[in-house]
């Protein structure tokens, strides 16, 4: 049965996939994979209709690849494409699990920096005491603070790194930036985790990404930031029950290796919203999907 691909169009262009997956598109029609595209700018406004317009009737199962969808208008996307004859081969629960930190955190505690979470919306900061307390609960004196799926490192004093988790002002000072810089993209609530040391190599940390299917991890790229191309293969014994225990088809373990030498998960991702390094081997990731 032939493996087909949902792909974001190109804004400027609706009969081409975006140029970001352009060259993963031409390799999965290369291995004789089909490719359908959505509307993802019409998805995130709230019309799954018209996103889903230039999907063919009966398109069975599809794989998405494309830019981050909030799980909420994933589950639209994915109701939208059943009455097509289409669906997505990754369910909407399946979806949220592996892409929002409260849905994976279970199965990886003992692997990833210890977190707690507050359920918040867009533009609401958590009261500072709900932030103490939950920043009491990290065993560690400094933590970083992110939402459901993503954090703002690269504005790491102003909105991501908390130095002193028992500094109430300060901690309150740096999550209501974040929350604001996050604006209507906050995903979830906001997450504050114990921080840790993690070794770096021209100032980004060491870190590689998994690429698991049906619990098998299919291939190991450099984590997208990373300036190398090569990535280092740790052990995933442990990673490896983790994902079992998560339970979805199609997921993404991030891996940092800590200054003590111990691989750590520091993050976990739906595989159909995981970007691959840009010098990663496109035809063993295609494979990766279309292979059974």
């Amino acid at each position: 049965m032939q493996t087909t691909v949902l792909y974001c169009s190109d804004p400027l262009n609706g009969r081409r996939p975006d140029a970001h997956f352009a060259e993963e598109a031409r390799a999965v029609r290369a291995v004789g994979g089909g490719v359908v595209l959505i509307d993802h700018d019409a998805l995130l406004a709230g019309d799954a209709g018209r996103a889903v317009a230039g999907v063919p009737a009966g398109a069975g199962p599809l794989w998405y690849r494309g830019w981050m969808i909030p799980a909420a208008r994933y589950a639209e996307l994915d109701a939208a494409l059943r009455e097509r004859g289409a669906g997505l081969r990754v369910t909407p629960d399946a979806y949220r699990r592996a892409h929002e930190l409260p849905g994976w955190y279970e199965a990886f505690a003992g692997l990833t920096p210890p977190s707690r979470w507050l359920a918040t919306p867009p533009g609401k900061t958590p009261e500072p005491a709900r932030l103490a307390d939950a920043a009491a609960a990290l065993p560690s004196r400094a933590g970083i603070v992110k939402d459901y799926v993503k954090s703002r490192k690269h504005e790491w004093a102003e909105a991501c790194h908390l130095p002193d988790l028992a500094d109430r002002t300060a901690v309150h000072r740096v999550v209501n930036r974040f929350v604001e810089l996050q604006g209507e993209d906050l995903a979830g609530g906001v997450v504050l985790r114990a921080f840790e040391t993690f070794t770096a190599t021209e100032g980004v940390a060491t870190e590689v990404r998994v690429w698991w299917r049906d619990g098998d991890p299919r291939l190991v790229t450099a984590h997208p930031d990373s300036p190398y191309a090569e990535a280092a293969a740790p052990d995933l014994g442990p990673v490896r029950a983790a994902v079992a225990e998560l339970g979805c088809a199609f997921v993404t373990t991030d891996l940092a290796l800590r200054a003590d030498g111990v691989w750590r998960v520091v993050e976990v991702g739906d595989g159909q919203v995981s970007d691959l390094h840009r010098e990663a081997d496109r035809a063993a990731f295609v494979r990766l999907l279309t292979g059974g």
